[in-house]
């Protein structure tokens, strides 16, 4: 399979393998293994030569590189997965040749013994924005239930996992935050989209329509894919990621009606463990108190009141969310041992708090949040003057006055680029991307309203993400879709019970399920 896709130079380098050994046997095995590994990895590295300069002169010192790789089939229990690798324009707009390039990687599953069963192909697009696809273990969730019917292909979106990943150390390389903006404007849906597209073509036999799979933002990506490339789709299948379709800038829309939501969490959160409402004020007056007005994080950063509300992120909108977090919080302090000694946050606390943001792994979560909401206009911190317009978020004030002390949502804010330690380097880059205007459409509402492709939407009521009346005004739009709306599960409904909710989608579509 590789050798139909590679240079001349390749092939015959890979032709070599199968030549008839020599004397030395028992070392032919090690000698391919070594040979492969470097063709391999001159293939991987190439993109790193665009994610340098988005010059043309680099640009057209790749274009030798092949544009589709595939690796050979390996084992996870009960499945059998390989990996591809396709090279892309980081920029769809202008001619193939002339954009720089960067490489996308997916990985395709199939249940064991299935490798080469005619399947119908299936896509995963994956939540985030800045998230890379699932690692598969073992056959188990909505990947072992989708195998039964399906060749998955789970992409690693671009600037994710193996797709030319955008990381706190690789994004250094640009000379100047406005190169890096220029640069990290390509990585929204529409190019998601567009490299879905390319993979299709190249991968599914004839180019077949595929069926989609959209969970959270990858359902945002979802409608962006339905609103401009239908026919590349058999049929949709999203798990609570309808997004907002309005021209312009929906953000502000999207974290009014959010910020309810976050405070119904935080009231339920508060009802579950009553001791952490004394607990959370507690470590508000300790971080008001130190030395700068916070405590030095692992990384560098610092922990301050504002930075402690953070933990709503993850906390307050998933399953089991409510008892990390309590649990993260009864082991807040370090023991005094020595009398007299000061009360101090223990290190145990400081690593979770920072591990629970992950920015330090996908820094694009918080860069590029908010213009994932953009359409001709820009976002300039929209969640940052949503919330100073309530005062229920002002974390100090709350402490003093002997209040619960709110958390946060699924907001980012300019003065994390100051607190956060991996986020540090990119604040004038994320300054420029929430002031930038002219931001291309992200859907297309007409095409919306024609829709001819199956879709089927699982829409969950107290969805603290993906808000459940913003999300009913767009599906409103969107001809033919097919609504489950339920309370039986939250935002992660697909991570915890994926087989059920897989199985419930599909059969929406394939006449199992009731009409109305």
């Amino acid at each position: 399979m590789l050798t139909s896709h590679a240079p001349p130079s390749l092939v015959k380098a890979l032709l070599q393998l199968s030549l008839p050994p020599p004397r030395t046997v028992s070392f032919i095995p090690l000698i391919k293994i070594l040979r492969f590994r470097t063709l391999w990895n001159s293939f991987r590295h190439f993109s790193t030569m665009s994610d340098v300069t988005i010059s043309n002169k680099t640009a057209a010192v790749a274009d030798s590189s092949p544009e589709h790789v595939t690796g050979d089939w390996y084992s996870v229990p009960d499945l059998r997965l390989r990996d591809h690798y396709f090279r892309v324009p980081l920029n769809y707009s202008v001619k193939h040749d002339g954009s720089p390039k960067i490489s996308v990687f997916a990985r395709e599953v199939v249940t064991a013994g299935k490798e080469e069963e005619q399947l119908p192909y299936l896509l995963f697009l994956q939540g985030g924005p800045g998230c890379e696809c699932p690692r598969p273990t073992e056959a188990s969730g909505w990947i072992q239930k989708a195998c039964e019917e399906f060749r998955v292909v789970l992409m690693d979106q671009r600037g994710t996992g193996l797709s030319t990943p955008l990381t706190p150390s690789s994004m250094l390389q640009f000379g100047s935050p406005t190169e890096l903006a220029d640069y990290l404007k390509f990585f929204r849906a529409d190019n998601i989209v567009n490299d879905a597209e390319f993979i299709r073509v190249r991968l599914v036999p004839d180019a077949k329509p595929w069926t989609i799979l959209g969970q959270s933002f990858g359902g945002f990506c979802a409608v962006t894919y339905l609103s401009f490339a239908p026919h590349g789709l058999k049929q949709v299948l999203i798990t609570g990621g309808i997004p907002p379709i309005t021209q312009g800038c929906a953000a502000d829309t999207v974290y009014r009606a959010g910020c309810e939501q976050v405070c119904r969490q935080n009231e339920k959160y508060y009802k579950r463990f009553p001791q952490d409402s004394d607990t959370v004020r507690e470590i508000v007056m300790h971080l008001v108190e130190s030395e700068g007005g916070g405590v030095l994080l692992p990384s560098g950063g610092i922990l301050t009141p504002r930075g402690l509300q953070l933990l709503g992120l993850s906390a307050l909108g998933s399953s089991a969310g409510f008892e990390r977090l309590h649990y993260m919080l009864e082991r807040v302090w370090d023991p005094v041992l020595v009398p007299g000694s000061r009360k101090q946050i223990s290190y145990y606390f400081l690593n979770a708090f920072e591990n629970s943001l992950n920015f330090h792994t996908n820094p694009l979560f918080a860069i590029l949040h908010e213009p994932i909401y953009c359409q001709g206009a820009p976002s300039r911190w929209s969640a940052h003057r949503i919330t100073a317009e309530n005062e229920i978020f002002d974390a100090i004030k709350a402490a003093k006055e002997g209040r619960p002390v709110f958390f946060t949502g699924e907001m980012m804010f300019p003065w994390m680029f100051d607190e956060i330690h991996a986020l540090r380097q990119f604040k004038d880059a994320a300054q420029i991307l929430a002031e930038k205007k002219n931001w291309p459409p992200l859907y297309h509402i007409p095409a919306l309203n024609e829709n001819k492709v199956p879709v089927a939407a699982a829409i969950y009521y107290e969805d603290m993400y993906v808000n459940f009346k913003l999300a009913m005004e767009t599906a409103s739009q969107i001809a033919g879709i097919r609504l489950w709306i339920t309370n039986e599960f939250m935002h992660s409904g697909l991570r915890d019970r994926g087989a059920q909710v897989l199985d419930h989608l599909l059969g929406m579509l394939n006449g199992k399920k009731p009409l109305f």
